[in-house]
């Protein structure tokens, strides 16, 4: 039988090499879109373990083949209501290279890989909320809804610093 996310994974890799091109995720009922060449690994649900004294948008630490993995809850990242706290919710994780070191992107769904029409790009609305604009390259129009571009320098650059520390 074939595993979706063995599907999934594959057509990652496979489009890393083009521009454009984004796996699209969803954190509540927003869609956000990350370059796949910035996507290393998509799984499902993982044993997280908490990091005492972490801010609140780090869940935890996962291992990821031998690898320690900082998990991020997107949702608390970017202030959505009640994102990550329902106990009984299975999230999926996006796994991101970040100056040498794999952070996982903690979302509630996984969409497609995606290339969306140069003509429906828009830059940062301008009532887009602060922190929201603050981590975003802009926004794709798509069929009802906006697909919110995340600029994964600027997403990490508060952690990187704040797990450095």
């Amino acid at each position: 039988m074939n595993d979706p996310m063995n599907s999934l994974n594959e057509a990652v890799q496979s489009a890393k090499e083009e521009d454009n091109l984004y796996l699209t995720v969803k954190v509540g009922d927003q869609p956000f879109g990350i370059p796949v060449q910035c996507v290393h690994d998509v799984s499902k649900a993982q044993k997280i373990t908490k990091v005492p004294l972490a801010p609140p948008e780090v869940a935890g630490a996962l291992n990821l083949r031998g690898r320690i993995v900082t998990v991020i809850n997107v949702g608390k990242k970017l202030g959505l209501r009640n994102s990550g706290s329902d106990a009984d919710q299975i999230y999926m994780y996006v796994v991101i290279e970040h100056e040498g070191e794999l952070y996982s992107l903690m979302v509630d769904s996984v969409g497609d890989v995606m290339s969306p029409s140069p003509q429906s790009f828009e830059q940062n609305p301008s009532n887009m909320e602060p922190g929201w604009r603050d981590v975003s390259a802009g926004v794709y129009r798509l069929d009802g809804e906006l697909l919110v571009l995340l600029d994964i320098q600027r997403f990490f650059g508060g952690i990187s610093k704040v797990m450095a520390a």
